[in-house]
């Protein structure tokens, strides 16, 4: 009766966590860039009482044994890096990526990270950088007087003037991947970093050697499915509550032998 209550505690746990997890998938439902995590589980330990296979008499073995578990916990918390919705926003500044491959941006402590947010802006000084003021690995400024921008597939970065026809090439956004991509660490504001889970950075041209091309006036939205979303809670509600059942269960088992135990 213990073991149940501790197994049950245990299920109770690891569906608080997927709880956890599916709300910051709603949470960020409009969030650009947003991959969706997913939580998996693992049983624990198991208690041997009767081994499987073991000789219970002469040129005899047990089919089956004993084994008693003692729950679950969560394995894992991975992201779901398939690509997300696509929202056609008519800014020149937004930039999807259409395939495999991350921004890299700058951050002020001088570290890389990676995002898969195109929302960009320009600073004070003309610099394109996120929406937290981040610039870009290849620092690409536009000029105050630039009629237009166009940013192309492979991620050259031209502006056009006034009394000029032809485009000036202002630089080209790289991308970057990686082997192991569940292995980057967030830190929020949509960006990550490596790990050595994640392995070192592959840069590389936009639409070749495997890099998805840029989509300009386009952004990558979130890739969350809500209706699954809403079925997972619930089904993690539904074992919640039958985890905490068995713990009242035991309680009035643990109830009954006491009273025996008085009688």
């Amino acid at each position: 009766m213990l073991r149940a209550m501790k197994t049950a505690v245990t299920g109770m746990n690891a569906q608080q966590i997927l709880i956890d997890t599916i709300a910051n998938n709603l949470a960020n439902i409009n969030t650009v860039g947003y991959k969706a995590q997913r939580a998996t589980f693992r049983d624990l330990l198991y208690q041997t009482i009767k081994e499987p296979g073991r000789i219970v008499r002469l040129n005899y073995t047990a089919p089956i044994g004993i084994q008693l578990g003692c729950g679950t916990e969560v394995s894992a918390v991975e992201r779901d890096f398939r690509k997300g919705r696509v929202l056609q926003t008519g800014n020149p500044l937004d930039v999807l990526i259409d395939g495999d491959g991350f921004f890299e941006v700058e951050l002020p402590d001088g570290r890389i990270a990676y995002t898969r947010d195109g929302a960009f802006k320009l600073s004070a000084d003309g610099l394109l950088v996120t929406s937290e003021g981040y610039p870009l690995l290849q620092r690409i400024y536009i000029p105050p007087e630039a009629e237009s921008i166009i940013i192309s597939k492979d991620g050259t970065v031209s502006v056009t003037y006034p009394d000029e026809v032809e485009p000036e090439v202002l630089g080209q956004i790289m991308l970057a991947k990686f082997v192991n991509p569940q292995g980057l660490k967030a830190i929020g504001e949509n960006l990550y970093v490596e790990t050595p889970a994640s392995g070192k950075p592959i840069e590389g041209v936009p639409g070749e050697e495997g890099f998805g091309e840029l989509r300009q006036f386009y952004l990558e939205m979130a890739n969350v499915d809500i209706v699954k979303e809403m079925v997972n809670m619930i089904m993690a509600q539904r074992a919640f509550e039958i985890a905490s059942r068995v713990i009242t269960t035991s309680d009035r088992m643990f109830e009954i032998t006491n009273r025996l135990v008085r009688a």
